[in-house]
C-alpha cells in the first residue's frame, strides 16, 4: 500500500483506511489483487472521487465485482458516497428474460404492461404511497409470460385479441392454488392492454376467485417430524445453517426471511432467547435449538467476518448484508423438506390445540391470519356430550321392538 501511495500523485486519504478493510476480510493475495485493481482505477485521468471510482470499480454483467462490493460497504459505510443501482439492474434484467421469454407476436403487450408497473410504481414513490417492489413485479410478469406460453402451445392463440373467458378459465384450471393471484395480475395486464388498444375487451371481468379461506396445504406426519428432528441434532454432518433453519421452523413456526435477517444483537444469552421478525416478546429456545445456534455461531466464528447476520455465507463473509433469497431456498433441500410446510405445520398444531388469539399474539400476526387453520376441523373434546334420548317408564319396562 506504501508503494501505492508513493506511485500517485494525490493519494486519497481513505486509501490506507480501506487497505486495512480488505486485510480484514480477505486472504493477502486476494488483498494484494484488488490493491493492484484499485491502484489502476487512481491511476488513470478520470476523478478520484469516492464516488466516481466506486461507478468505475464496477464490471458488467450479474455481479459488479469484489472490489466494487468491497468499494461499496466501505464508502457507505462512512457516508463517503451513495450506494450503486445494482439492485436496480439486476432487477431490469430479470424483468428483460421473463419479457423476451413471451412469445414474439404476443411480447409488445407485455413490455408496456412492465412499462405501466414501473411509472405506477414511480408516480406512488413521488405520491408517498406504497410502490410495488421488485419481487412484486416479477412474479407479475412471470404470471403473464406463464400466461401468453399457455396460449401459444395449449390453445394454438398468437394474438391478444383472440384471447376469451375460456382461455382464462383453462389457464386458472390448471393452477388452482394460484387462481386468485393469476386472476388479480390478468386483470391488470388486461386493463393495460385496453388502454394500448391491443384489447378490446377484458375476458376475465365475469371470472371469480373462489378463494378458499380454510387451509388447504400439506403438514408433515409426526414421524416424519421426529426423522428431521434426530437428523438437525444428531447428525454431525448436517450443515449447521440446516440444522439451525429446520430447528427453528419445526419448533418454532419461523420463516426463512425471519432467520435469514438474524443479527447477533438479537441474541440474549443470559435468557438463551432470541428475537424474531416482528414477534412482540423474545422466544426462548429449547436446548436443541439453542445447540444449534452455537453451533451457527462457531461456524461463523471460522469464517472471521464483521458480518452482524448469524447466517453469514462465503459471498457474505466480506460483507454487511444478509444472505440471499436463492441461499435460503434451498438449504433444507439436503433434508428434502421447504421453510414454509414445517411452519404451518407448528401452526396448524398450535392452533388446534390452543387458543387462536394467544397464537397470533404470540407470532405478531393477525386473528385472521391464523383462523385459516382452524377451518373444517372441530376438537372432539370441546363438544358437549350428546343429550340422552328420555325414556318414559312405560318404554322402559316395554321396550319397544
Amino acid at each position: 500500500m506504501s508503494n501505492l501511495a508513493a506511485q500517485l500523485d494525490d493519494p486519497p486519504p481513505w486509501l490506507g483506511e480501506f487497505a486495512a478493510y480488505l486485510a480484514e476480510r480477505h486472504c493477502a493475495s486476494r488483498c494484494c489483487q484488488l490493491i493492484t485493481e484499485l491502484g489502476r482505477l487512481l491511476a488513470d485521468e478520470h476523478p478520484h472521487h469516492p464516488q466516481a471510482v466506486l461507478e468505475r470499480s464496477r464490471q458488467p454483467g450479474r455481479s459488479m465485482g469484489t472490489l466494487a462490493r468491497g468499494l461499496e460497504e466501505f464508502f457507505t459505510d462512512r457516508k463517503l458516497a451513495l450506494p450503486t443501482d445494482q439492485a436496480e439492474r439486476l432487477s431490469a434484467g430479470r424483468r428483460q428474460r421473463r419479457v423476451y421469454a413471451v412469445p414474439q407476436s404476443l411480447r409488445p403487450a407485455v413490455a408496456w404492461f412492465a412499462q405501466d408497473m414501473i411509472r405506477a410504481r414511480e408516480r406512488a414513490r413521488r405520491a408517498g404511497t406504497k410502490p410495488r417492489s421488485d419481487s412484486t413485479i416479477e412474479s407479475a410478469l412471470a404470471a403473464i409470460r406463464d400466461f401468453a406460453l399457455f396460449l401459444a402451445t395449449n390453445r394454438g392463440k398468437r394474438d391478444w385479441a383472440l384471447v376469451d373467458v375460456s382461455d382464462v378459465e383453462a389457464f386458472l384450471a390448471a393452477h388452482p392454488g394460484m387462481r386468485a393471484r393469476y386472476l388479480s395480475v390478468l386483470r391488470q395486464f388486461f386493463a393495460s392492454a385496453r388502454r394500448h388498444k391491443t384489447m378490446l375487451v377484458d375476458p376475465a371481468r365475469g371470472v371469480a376467485a373462489r378463494r378458499e379461506r380454510g387451509f388447504s396445504g400439506r403438514t408433515i406426519t409426526i414421524n416424519d417430524q421426529r426423522g428431521l428432528f434426530r437428523r438437525w441434532t444428531t447428525d454431525p454432518a448436517v450443515h449447521p445453517h440446516e440444522a439451525l433453519l429446520g430447528l427453528l421452523a419445526l419448533l418454532h413456526g419461523t420463516a426463512s426471511r425471519e432467520v435469514r435477517l438474524l443479527r447477533l444483537d438479537d441474541i440474549d444469552t443470559a435468557t438463551r432467547s432470541i428475537r424474531i421478525g416482528q414477534r412482540p416478546h423474545p422466544v426462548p429456545l429449547d436446548p436443541a435449538s439453542w445447540a444449534a445456534l452455537q453451533r451457527c455461531l462457531d461456524h461463523r466464528a471460522q469464517l472471521r467476518t464483521d458480518n452482524p447476520h448469524v447466517i453469514v455465507t462465503r459471498g457474505t463473509k466480506a460483507l454487511r448484508t444478509p444472505a440471499s433469497v436463492a441461499y435460503f431456498s434451498h438449504v433444507l433441500d439436503p433434508a428434502g423438506i421447504a421453510t414454509h410446510r414445517l411452519r404451518v405445520t407448528r401452526l396448524a398444531d398450535l392452533v388446534n390445540t390452543m387458543d387462536a388469539k394467544l397464537v397470533a399474539a404470540a407470532f405478531g400476526m393477525n386473528t385472521e391470519g391464523v383462523l385459516i387453520y382452524l377451518a373444517d376441523h372441530v376438537d372432539p373434546a370441546r363438544l358437549p356430550c350428546p343429550p340422552q334420548p328420555v325414556r318414559s317408564a312405560r318404554s322402559a319396562l316395554h321396550p319397544i321392538p
